[in-house]
């Protein structure tokens, strides 16, 4: 007899039964040896909880604001591309799911649904992921289009701009298929295909020579407030704000970058101590289980990401089966919460996790 799946590992077993191999390979797949991938989950299994008694549970309330949006628990959709690999409703199931499970989402550049079409098939208030362009046309013009199509926050990726190997794909021959919001542009200078991971064929067209000045440069083009996606050290992250970013992500692009890297929950500490306040700091990568995204709370996260997790969602049942999917992380943290003693999200910090064993001190 079929069941459901009762957690998010479970999704990605009944989503790998699904998906032709070069798409799941390429959905979970990493740079050269995919060390960071292996590490990520070790650093989350390494941080264990201290949970508190004797504190009034009846009410737990999961709801955070990013950038000023109320999100109804902290996860947020990660700008993964093109949707449709895994359904054929793509991008707009997902904003649909996002939407009625009151997650914030974050639509890639490289999405399979134009981007006017994604914002419109949802109830809430989405974000726009782009890159800097080697045409600055293009940048201005991809932010001028977000705020257009009703986005409220512009997601600048940073760590893709170097292509980087990942086997998996070579092996398959894999081609990333191009995206309509890049459609009418291809005769624009720079443009050049490839078959590595990229928002469109035309990977050629993403800058290799951005500095944090072009921040303040875009900042000045749009009314948007403006969010790093790629930062992991605690320099990078001081840079950032002072360049006017309004929030960063944490994100080593799935371990899909640089490989033997840190894990995101790893560096997550010196980032939020670097940024000091100016900035809100959100958690990409690895989350899996509803302490997951505690321990990233507890170490100063405003919300997380999740990013492989849409496409099992989306391959397993569509909007519904995305749904579920982030139903069982609400019910996780919920869970979780109440077992360790915090009623709301504003209670968790730093106390309530530990590394080392207290074994240790004797």
């Amino acid at each position: 007899m079929n069941m459901s799946p009762i957690n998010l590992f479970e999704f990605e077993a009944l989503a790998k039964e699904k998906l032709p191999k070069p798409e799941w390979d390429f959905i979970e797949g990493g740079a050269t040896d995919e060390i960071t991938i292996g590490r990520t989950r070790k650093a989350f299994d390494s941080i264990m909880l201290r949970p508190r008694m004797l504190v009034d549970m009846d009410i737990r309330d999961l709801s955070t604001t990013v950038l000023g949006e109320r999100i109804e628990f902290p996860v947020m959709l990660s700008p993964a591309g093109h949707h449709i690999r895994a359904h054929e409703d793509a991008e707009v199931a997902t904003a649909r799911a996002a939407s009625a499970s009151g997650v914030g989402m974050i639509l890639s550049s490289g999405s399979s649904v134009v981007m006017e079409q994604v914002a419109a098939a949802a109830s809430r208030k989405i974000w726009f992921q782009q890159y800097f362009y080697r045409d600055s046309g293009i940048t201005e013009l991809m932010a001028h289009r977000a705020e257009e199509g009703g986005f409220s926050a512009l997601c600048l990726t940073l760590d893709a701009s170097i292509k980087s190997k990942r086997e998996r794909n070579l092996r398959n021959n894999y081609m990333i298929p191009d995206s309509p919001n890049y459609h009418g542009l291809e005769a624009q200078e720079g443009f050049a295909p490839s078959s590595d991971d990229a928002p469109t064929a035309f990977s050629g067209m993403i800058s290799p020579k951005v500095t944090f000045k072009d921040f303040e440069w875009l900042a000045g083009k749009t009314t948007l407030p403006l969010v790093a996606k790629g930062i992991m050290t605690g320099e990078d992250a001081h840079m950032a704000v002072e360049s006017g970013v309004k929030a960063i992500i944490v994100s080593n692009h799935g371990g899909r970058s640089l490989d033997s890297t840190f894990a995101t929950i790893e560096v997550l500490p010196e980032v939020v101590d670097a940024v000091n306040g100016k900035a809100e700091v959100y958690l990409d990568g690895g989350i899996r289980r509803g302490s997951d995204i505690i321990k990233a709370l507890s170490i100063g996260a405003r919300a997380v990401l999740i990013g492989r997790p849409i496409f099992w969602g989306l391959a397993v049942g569509g909007e519904q089966g995305l749904r579920d999917l982030l139903e069982i992380l609400r019910n996780e943290l919920e869970s979780t919460m109440g077992l360790c003693g915090k009623a709301d999200i504003a209670s968790i910090d730093r106390s309530l996790i530990g590394t080392v064993s207290p074994l240790e001190s004797l």
